[in-house]
């Protein structure tokens, strides 16, 4: 298998050889952990990494070893968790959701000689990377079709917990699917859980009661994929490809594809060039993938939803690209200008045009 480079992850390593910083030895045996914050047979989020993970096995054979840890709750015992990969001998330590994140800098202090990687936060260290994936990019793809393929102009969509990573999603889907049909109205649910099927499936029920006749998730599991079978809807999958829950159902999924990135990591503890970094990948990246949509979905309309997919992968179109509002009428891109990362990545409202109100 190829290594596959990023930009980002490199320039990091060039840096510090050029300040002087101490690098790592060569390895010959790496052993890495990774913390999920639900189970692997999610389906969803926490399938993907450990798809990642064990991409990384197959890359490397028997010169690294891994372990993992699922449902591990964000909170106190993430720290316990965290610290007993460390004392059990890991180099590099994953964890792999956003409430890990002080636990994840709190134990890197205790173990400076330790690598860790944080996914979607934003603290480093010298110790500790971050990585995150731009998954509005997936979400603009499927907000198109969602608001292409709505007969009531009623999209559900099932949410986990305001952080901005959550809502920008919820943002760039309802802008491209408003730009698809501008009697569109999103419908949202927030059920304060990543993975939680019976309450996943509960807010899929109250949304169709609602009039909803698409359905889009940011949680983890397929319950609501299902539940769209059952009932003969459109819904999108989350994170992994959930085709198979709802063969006729599932429009797309949003793919997190995080191989790559764990191969080029673990590969510089292997020739010792690992440097903290802070790394956005996303779909030119192939971090993140919308897959092939449903034969039964008109042509034209999979024509168009690949055509904005390929804007996207060549880097031809932003998915906040002005002029857009937040929901209080004001400013936030002005037109023919791009939002920039720090208000991404800082993002605590919706944008115009969506009538609900976001929970503090």
């Amino acid at each position: 298998m190829k290594r596959r480079s990023f930009l980002a992850g490199t320039a990091a390593a060039a840096t510090a050889a050029a300040a002087g910083l101490p690098a790592r030895a060569q390895a010959d045996k790496i052993k890495a952990g990774f913390i999920y914050v639900g189970p692997i047979t999610d389906m969803g989020y926490n399938y993907q990494h450990n798809v990642g993970r064990e991409d990384a096995m197959a890359h490397f054979g028997d010169a690294l070893e891994t372990v993992y840890v699922e449902n591990v709750p964000e909170g106190p015992d993430c720290e316990r968790i965290l610290t007993q990969l460390a004392l059990d001998g890991c180099d590099i330590i994953f964890a792999t959701s956003f409430g890990f994140m002080d636990p994840t800098i709190n134990v890197a202090a205790k173990f400076p000689d330790v690598k860790f990687e944080h996914a979607t936060g934003f603290k480093t260290a010298d110790n500790v990377a971050i990585y995150n994936a731009r998954f509005y990019e997936g979400r603009a793809v499927i907000g198109h079709l969602a608001g292409k393929l709505t007969k009531s102009n009623q999209i559900g969509y099932i949410v986990p917990v305001p952080i901005p990573e959550v809502i920008m999603g919820i943002n760039a889907a309802f802008i491209a699917a408003r730009k698809a049909n501008p009697d569109v109205q999103f419908k949202i649910i927030w059920i304060y859980d990543w993975h939680n099927p019976q309450k996943e499936a509960d807010a899929a029920k109250a949304l169709v009661e609602q009039g909803c006749d698409v359905l889009m998730q940011h949680t983890d599991s397929n319950a609501p994929i299902t539940l769209a079978e059952e009932l003969g809807i459109h819904a999108f999958g989350q994170a992994a490809d959930m085709s198979a829950y709802g063969p006729n159902a599932c429009v797309t999924s949003i793919v997190d594809n995080w191989g790559p990135y764990y191969i080029e990591r673990i590969g510089m503890m292997f020739d010792g060039s690992w440097a903290t970094s802070d790394q956005w990948l996303g779909m030119p990246e192939g971090v993140i993938v919308v897959p092939e949509i449903n034969a039964n979905i008109d042509p034209e309309l999979r024509a168009e939803a690949d055509a904005i997919r390929d804007s996207i992968i060549n880097r031809e179109y932003h998915p906040f690209t002005g002029p857009l509002n937040k929901q209080d009428g004001t400013e936030f891109v002005a037109a023919g200008e791009v939002a920039d990362d720090g208000t991404l990545l800082n993002m605590m409202f919706y944008v115009e045009g969506i009538d609900a109100e976001l929970p503090s």
